[in-house]
């Protein structure tokens, strides 16, 4: 037995001399492997995305140094490194960014008083997915196509969750006219204007960029829609999205057409101009009308925001028709957002939703191509010169790369 345990034991030492042996081996040849992290994002200097074109370590963006309701005044242009996206995070290589009138309160801000300069700015954003962390990477990959409404939007790289990014087929502009005007339009008219078949709606700046869709969802209610514009060209505009009665403000006296032809005043009015339209969208309501303020673009570049109303007659003028006002911010909707734009996609995808956009194609300036031309876009949009929804395209589209 002590023959036996011994023979055993010299075995059992050359085994694991052995064991031991490839065990170094292996530990060796670990530590000359790098260490490496399972998704490597350290591009401080470079990295290669999807289209294997080297993405920088600085880029472009906008950032609000001075609070002001001149864009030009509180925003300028600064070079900053390429943001990192955390383990949730998708990097987004911005293609187009979308101009909102709400751009110039943020910088002058009016939305969080807490707000202190510097901030970056722009709403809304689309383009292709070049980075992301571990957890982003079991819902995205580098290569797919988003579109996205987060602060910071204007700049050549935004980070932004991966849970908020909305899978799009590719990076087209139209979608950006749904992010915010649209989903402004939808759940107002759908929450607040309780539309009724039969109806007549008045839309106010109805070829803008959130009008549009206004008049369109009001016809899909069956309602009788009535649209003021600036141009003739605009007035055929809103007759192709079935607008029923365009009325051209500088060619038509807009309080003396609805007197005339709408007796009985309007039952819901899609009001976002303020100052004397809204004074004149209280004296035309209808016997239990309903007034959406969904803004006061009027006012947006004085010092105090707003343009002077008759305050004073509001109360007596709806306690005379049962009527009301009532507000719309799209923040305090957000439980609505999904489904409203899951609702306009699927209309788009079927033909049914006109997405006007306009990107300066008309403008003596030319089109707005770059974070530069956001300036230029944001004066074209309050000059009131705008066919729809504004938009700048950050990097024209090359095909020789797909």
């Amino acid at each position: 037995m002590r023959l036996l345990n011994a023979g055993m034991s010299r075995l059992l030492l050359r085994l694991l001399a052995s064991q031991l042996t490839r065990s170094e081996a292996k530990l060796q040849w670990f530590r000359s492997v790098p260490n490496r992290s399972i998704i490597d994002l350290s591009y401080s200097t470079h990295f290669m995305d999807f289209k294997r074109s080297s993405i920088p370590s600085s880029m472009k963006k906008l950032v609000a140094t001075k609070l002001s309701q001149n864009f030009r005044e509180a925003v300028s242009l600064q070079t900053a490194p390429v943001p990192t996206p955390g383990d949730g995070d998708l990097l987004i290589r911005n293609r187009y960014v979308g101009i909102n009138a709400s751009d110039i309160n943020y910088s002058a801000g009016r939305y969080d008083r807490s707000m202190t300069p510097p901030f970056d700015v722009g709403f809304e954003g689309v383009g292709e997915v070049v980075g992301l962390g571990l957890s982003a990477s079991s819902r995205f990959t580098v290569g797919d196509t988003v579109a996205y409404m987060r602060a910071g939007a204007f700049a050549e790289y935004t980070v932004i969750s991966a849970k908020t990014a909305i899978p799009v087929p590719s990076a087209q502009p139209e979608l950006l006219a749904l992010l915010v005007s649209g989903a402004t339009a939808h759940i107002a008219l759908h929450q607040l204007g309780e539309l009724k078949q039969g109806e007549t709606v008045l839309v106010t700046a109805a070829a803008g960029g959130t009008g549009q869709f206004a008049i369109q969802f009001a016809k899909m209610a069956s309602c009788h829609v009535v649209g003021t514009c600036s141009s003739d060209e605009k007035v055929e505009f809103l007759k192709t999205i079935g607008c029923d009665r365009p009325i051209n403000y500088k060619a038509e006296d807009l309080a003396a057409t609805l007197r005339r032809e709408y007796p009985l005043g309007v039952d819901v009015v899609y009001e976002s101009v303020g100052g004397s339209v809204f004074d004149l969208a209280v004296n035309n309501l209808a016997t239990r009308g309903r007034l959406l303020v969904i803004g006061f673009i009027s006012g947006y570049q004085s010092a105090s925001g707003l343009q002077p109303v008759r305050g004073s007659t509001i109360p007596a003028k709806l306690l005379q028709k049962s009527a009301s006002i009532r507000s719309f911010f799209l923040h305090h909707f957000l439980p609505d957002y999904s489904e409203s734009l899951r609702s306009m996609l699927e209309l788009l995808t079927a033909g049914r939703l006109v997405c006007k956009v306009d990107a300066g194609e008309r403008d003596v300036g030319g089109r707005f191509v770059g974070l530069e031309s956001v300036y230029r876009a944001v004066e074209y949009m309050y000059a009131g010169n705008n066919l729809g929804k504004v938009v700048v395209e950050l990097e024209p589209q090359n095909d020789s790369k797909l």
